[in-house]
């Protein structure tokens, strides 16, 4: 199976495996990361589940759908690559991708 590394926004990481088709969203739930909330479950409504990915990954999680860029225009300290984990599906090509986790949801 591919593996997530989540990190922290205080540094400390996490590196899970991940069955192939799971979000990173339910990745982080599964393996009980903190920062995540997914208020919505994975709906793309709320984007409580806003993460960064590492820019060397960035290209390979394809572009946000609209709808994702909207809900990411309310996240706190939105970035260039950021992401709603909900929206972000595990593959093989993925295997090692750095998640980097904000210190706030909102």
């Amino acid at each position: 199976m591919p593996i997530v590394k989540f990190v922290n926004h205080d540094g400390s990481s996490k590196e899970v495996e991940v069955a192939v088709g799971t979000s990173l969203m339910h990745a982080a739930m599964d393996n009980s990361i903190d920062g995540i909330i997914a208020d919505c479950g994975g709906a793309c409504s709320c984007g409580t589940c806003h993460c960064y990915i590492d820019e060397a990954w960035l290209e390979k999680t394809g572009k946000p759908e609209d709808i994702e860029k909207d809900t990411i225009e309310f996240a706190l300290d939105a970035k260039p690559n950021s992401r709603l984990s909900c929206q972000v599906l595990m593959s093989d090509d993925l295997d090692g991708i750095v998640v980097n986790v904000p210190e706030h949801q909102y």
